[in-house]
């Protein structure tokens, strides 16, 4: 009885199945018959051409734009340095300008002196110093030739003050040497311009340090102020007179000593000397031919 309910049962599945597949296969031949299942194998070609170049096109133009980008920052980058060497420049002639007028002031300066002092004088430049030897020097780009001759006092001007700078000790044709007041062995005859003491100014062998005024009588120190002025005093020839070497920074009275020892700091800025006057207060003006 079992057998037989089981082979009735498998019957009514495989006739379910046979039926499932003959009613797919109606449709499909009732769709082939009717157009509806015709694949257009054309149209799906041009659709994957198209994606496919559409494709390329989008990495073409990734790439195309990349390489653009990269140019056009090169570009931007060599008008920046134009740009760049431009304000260079610019700031360089304004630097420039600067300077020359400042050096049109200086020689304007030393224009001035030359035409309203009663000598000769030579305008020269400091081509050369020599601070570490025995002897300080400064070579300037006058010499024989200019008119230079030995033991000729040079001057300069800055801030619109005269100042000695010291003498010509060596003359050769186109340059000189010039020993500076600092020189241990410059040696000047002085006054202080008020009171008008005189003494003796010497240098201590650099331009940083200060020049010693010697041999005043203790008398006076009550008359003395810091920051007088202490001048040539033209005695001697060796210099002119009444040129500024200085002004009083310290005095000191030494108890074993009968004149007072005193400090002068240079009206002349060693450090920033360029240009200098050389005169030949041996020839002034109204003598010359």
């Amino acid at each position: 009885m079992a057998s037989r309910k089981g082979n009735l049962g498998a019957g009514f599945r495989l006739s379910v199945i046979l039926l499932v597949l003959f009613t797919i296969v109606s449709g499909i031949f009732l769709a082939l018959s009717g157009g509806g299942l015709v694949v257009d194998f054309k149209a799906a070609g041009f659709s994957g051409i198209a994606l496919l170049q559409k494709g390329i096109y989008t990495v073409i133009h990734g790439v195309t734009s990349t390489i653009t980008a990269a140019q056009g920052i090169a570009d931007l980058r060599v008008e920046y340095d134009a740009l760049a060497q431009q304000v260079g420049t610019y700031e360089y002639l304004q630097r420039t300008n600067a300077e020359i007028r400042q050096e049109n002031e200086r020689l304007k300066e030393q224009l001035d002196f030359s035409q309203d002092y009663a000598y000769n004088n030579i305008s020269a430049f400091i081509i050369a110093r020599d601070p570490d030897s025995l002897y300080a020097s400064l070579t300037i780009n006058k010499g024989i030739s200019a008119g230079v001759k030995k033991n000729m006092p040079v001057l300069a001007i800055q801030q619109g003050m005269v100042g000695l700078v010291g003498k010509v000790v060596t003359v050769g044709y186109h340059t000189s040497i010039v020993m500076p007041v600092y020189d241990t062995q410059c040696n000047v005859s002085a006054r202080i311009r008020t009171t008008r003491d005189i003494g003796l100014v010497s240098g201590n062998g650099s331009p940083d340090a200060p020049l010693s005024l010697r041999y005043l009588k203790r008398s006076v120190q009550g008359e003395i102020q810091y920051g007088d002025i202490v001048v040539t005093s033209g005695e001697n020839g060796n210099y002119i007179r009444d040129i500024p070497l200085g002004t009083i920074s310290r005095v000191t009275a030494v108890d074993y000593d009968s004149s007072l020892d005193i400090e002068l700091m240079p009206v002349v800025d060693f450090s920033r000397l360029e240009n200098v006057i050389v005169v030949d207060h041996k020839s002034p003006l109204e003598d010359s031919p």
